[in-house]
């Protein structure tokens, strides 16, 4: 059930890779074409949603982050706890090498960024931004030129990019909460203890917890935390275990439902809504900020140093093992895609500048798309020259 599990997770993110992609694509080009008003507008188009005395106004953009992106978190919040309890992250041996990797995957970035920006024009601020990897551009890019890798490569980058985006929203946690409204929290704190007695209720309605969760965003969002961390708080209240004997579990229903939802509509739409910036205007000064630098080194030579280093110090010092008949080479290959931070990276940049910050935000997504695309470009080339060398040896 696991292997199955990881292999479903597997071929959904790569696939929805292209359409990320596209969506992107289509964001930049329609903001720098004659249509470019009606995009910007659509994006900043503000929306009331009113349940009661539930009353919020968000652009279309804040409901996207704010609103959709919580049920991403909320997948990527399952995931991360079956794997932990059932999947790779469960096994110590296992686990210490794409884990080890992940912590040398931020701290190298942050690292390169920080360099940049610590002088006079820098943010500081923005350092998280490029410590992220996003799960679905990299492993469509692994699934385009490795399909006969080692299949320990993809379970290594998926299992690495897992404890990444764990790592993420405690850094969301962290830095980007700043005001708190107690009340609000503490009725997000009850629903989702609530949530977690739902789960000694065997036959408790789907329709139950799916109330829970919707509480426990809306309580998250009044509070002035980010709703990421509600998504993830809510994940950890769905009990793994199945109904009855033979049957799928609760969680892996859940992932099962909203997986597709989540890599081929939510994903996108916070591509289209994230990633379009106007070329008008832009100048050498904007393209080589410290920002648009920072995350684009950061991402492209932070993540790739960082992610590499830590494996091969980890293999050392014999505290982990190299991928099941995997080269070098092709480890290397991965770690620079590791590079691919695009939507996680996207989400955290807009959170570290503030909305009114147009040049700070302007520059982040250049550095995003810029050390993305160049990742990309380089991971796949040397998986690709490896997947060839490999073919000749095999004759």
């Amino acid at each position: 059930m696991a292997r199955r599990i990881t292999l479903d997770f597997l071929k959904t993110e790569a696939a929805s890779g292209m359409i990320l992609a596209a969506a992107a694509l289509a964001a930049i080009l329609l903001a720098n074409s004659p249509w470019s008003q009606h995009y910007f507008s659509f994006i900043s188009r503000e929306l009331t949603i009113q349940v009661g005395a539930f009353n919020e106004t968000h652009s279309v953009t804040d409901w996207v982050k704010q609103g959709l992106m919580a049920i991403f978190f909320f997948v990527v919040g399952m995931e991360i706890k079956f794997e932990i309890l059932r999947g790779e992250l469960s096994n110590p041996r296992r686990l210490a090498l794409p884990v080890l990797a992940a912590i040398g995957g931020m701290a190298a970035p942050a690292a390169v960024y920080l360099l940049l920006n610590m002088g006079p024009g820098g943010a500081p601020q923005g350092w998280p931004t490029a410590t992220a990897t996003d799960i679905a551009f990299a492993l469509a890019a692994l699934a385009i030129v490795g399909r006969q890798l080692p299949p320990s490569l993809r379970v290594f980058l998926l299992t690495l990019a897992i404890a990444d985006d764990l790592a993420a929203v405690v850094l969301i946690a962290l830095l980007f909460t700043a005001k708190v409204n107690l009340l609000a929290l503490g009725g997000a704190a009850s629903t989702l203890a609530l949530m977690f007695l739902l789960g000694r209720w065997k036959t408790a309605p789907y329709f139950f917890y799916a109330c829970c969760f919707a509480l426990i965003w809306a309580f998250t969002l009044k509070s002035g935390v980010n709703t990421s961390l509600a998504g993830v708080a809510a994940a950890m209240a769905v009990p793994i275990e199945p109904r009855r004997a033979g049957q799928a579990g609760v969680l892996h229903y859940f992932m099962e439902s909203l997986h597709g939802y989540v890599a081929f509509l939510i994903l996108p739409l916070f591509a289209f809504t994230a990633a379009g910036f106007s070329f008008s205007g832009l100048s050498l000064k904007e393209l080589f900020s410290p920002v648009a630098l920072g995350v684009a080194l950061g991402l492209f030579l932070g993540k790739q140093l960082g992610v590499f280093g830590a494996a091969a110090l980890a293999m050392g010092l014999k505290l982990a093992r190299r991928p099941t008949g995997a080269k070098w080479i092709e480890l290397y290959g991965v770690a620079v895609l590791c590079g691919v931070g695009f939507t996680m990276s996207l989400f955290i940049g807009a959170l570290a500048f503030s909305p009114s910050d147009v040049a700070g935000q302007t520059e982040v997504r250049i550095g995003v798309i810029v050390g993305t695309l160049m990742s990309t470009a380089l991971g796949m080339g040397v998986l690709a020259w490896s997947q060839a060398r490999r073919n000749l040896e095999q004759g």
